[in-house]
């Protein structure tokens, strides 16, 4: 491995040897899809994942020990949209992982199909993750629940699917945008109600507001 990219604490994570960039080890050498730099070790190539475009990547830049995503996962993921960060979760899941990716958006869908014919391990799914009993014929119980929704319900749609879908011991991350919300209330007060209900359900083991990378966002882990 090149000394300028060293493995992080994370799984399936890697990191510039100072600290500032984090990567993943990328499935398809020699393919970008979101002009991201990458950095080539051997045959090994390492594709960088920012944590400005991502919920996921600015959570583990604030410092999370437990993403709670493995090699060979299996992952649903709500919100997937045009696919950065689930190509990013491609790589961490590898060739034998799979990640259903909903979304209600054609267009967006449609961007997402285009990538999952370069990534194999990525399974388009059009539907509204408001409505999880519409896709059980077409999803399989997952290891992982993420969701990434700016919708007031937020909360509801995440418990409902991973009430549904998610494993026993499995991990549910939750990336909660506080103005979709409420606009007029402190993000912080909303957190702290999400994650008090959320730890009436499941057991709540990690929470970090993502300031500044995500202004008002936080991302709650879970274990069902």
């Amino acid at each position: 491995m090149s000394r300028r990219i060293k493995e992080h604490k994370l799984f399936e994570i890697y990191q510039e040897a100072r600290g500032k960039r984090i990567f993943t080890k990328s499935i398809l050498p020699r393919k970008t899809h979101f002009e991201e730099r990458t950095s080539r070790d051997g045959k090994d190539e390492y594709r960088e994942f920012d944590p400005q475009r991502s919920k996921l990547a600015a959570m583990i830049m604030k410092g999370c020990t437990n993403i709670g995503i493995r090699k060979n996962d299996v992952v649903l993921y709500l919100g997937s949209s045009h696919g950065y960060t689930p190509s990013f979760v491609s790589d961490i899941v590898g060739e034998e992982g799979l990640i259903f990716g909903v979304d209600p958006a054609p267009r967006v869908m449609r961007d997402f199909v285009f990538l999952a014919e370069q990534r194999k391990n990525l399974i388009p799914v059009l539907a509204d993750a408001n409505h999880p009993e519409e896709y059980i014929e077409r999803v399989c119980q997952a290891d992982i629940v993420y969701q990434d929704i700016a919708q007031k319900n937020q909360m509801d749609i995440f418990v409902r699917n991973c009430n549904m879908y998610l494993k026993k011991g499995g991990y549910g991350l939750l990336a909660v945008k506080a103005r979709s919300i409420d606009v007029k209330r402190r993000p912080e007060d909303i957190f702290v109600k999400i994650r008090t209900a959320l730890d009436k359900i499941f057991t709540v083991i990690d929470y970090k507001t993502l300031d500044p990378l995500e202004k008002d966002h936080c991302m709650i882990i879970i274990k069902k």
